[in-house]
């Protein structure tokens, strides 16, 4: 699925809105108004994903840049052997990107297990990029058909699935985890 965007997925640097709820950019929205929405999507997530993480989540922890604190975020992750392929969907400005362009080792639980590893933001020209580029938006779990229902309008499809993770992975900050041991 190379064809263009709709115009509703089409963003740069990390502009991201969703569309099912246009009013919500949460990149225009001050930083505390930000950490509220955070919040509350990890207080809908934290109990779904302490019993089992979904194929296709992970459970990041950086370290914070400023208070040197373990800091836990929830992202899309698509594992390939070693490497794990993120992205930001807010970009450069999200605060989980800056902690690992300060300190990039990290964290990541699976639903095979949590992993050390050294993550690093990619991008065209990057020897994974394609690579990144094609598991991260081609590769559709169930858990993807309820995010979907979050961020688009009608009923979840795999075309719209994709279109979704394209747009996060193009529009966005995508970053590669190399595995380590695991943690």
């Amino acid at each position: 699925m190379n064809g263009p965007l709709p115009d509703s997925l089409r963003y740069t640097d990390g502009q991201y809105v969703f569309e099912r709820m246009p009013g919500l950019d949460t990149t225009a929205a001050p930083l505390a108004q930000r950490r509220r929405f955070a919040g509350a999507l990890h207080a809908i997530h934290r109990p779904w994903f302490a019993v089992r993480v979904p194929r296709g989540v992970g459970i990041l922890t950086t370290v914070g840049r400023k208070s040197g604190s373990p800091r836990v975020t929830y992202v899309k992750a698509v594992r390939d052997g070693d490497r794990v392929y993120l992205a930001a969907i807010t970009g450069r400005h999200t605060l989980w990107v800056k902690n690992i362009q300060a300190n990039p080792q990290v964290r990541i639980g699976l639903t095979g297990g949590t992993y050390a590893g050294e993550a690093r933001p990619i991008a065209p020209g990057d020897p994974v990029y394609e690579a990144a580029h094609e598991r991260f938006c081609g590769v559709v779990h169930l858990f993807d058909y309820v995010e979907n229902m979050f961020h688009r309008k009608g009923l979840p499809s795999r075309r719209k699935i994709i279109e979704l993770h394209r747009a996060w992975f193009e529009g966005g900050t995508p970053l590669v985890v190399e595995l380590g041991s695991r943690a």
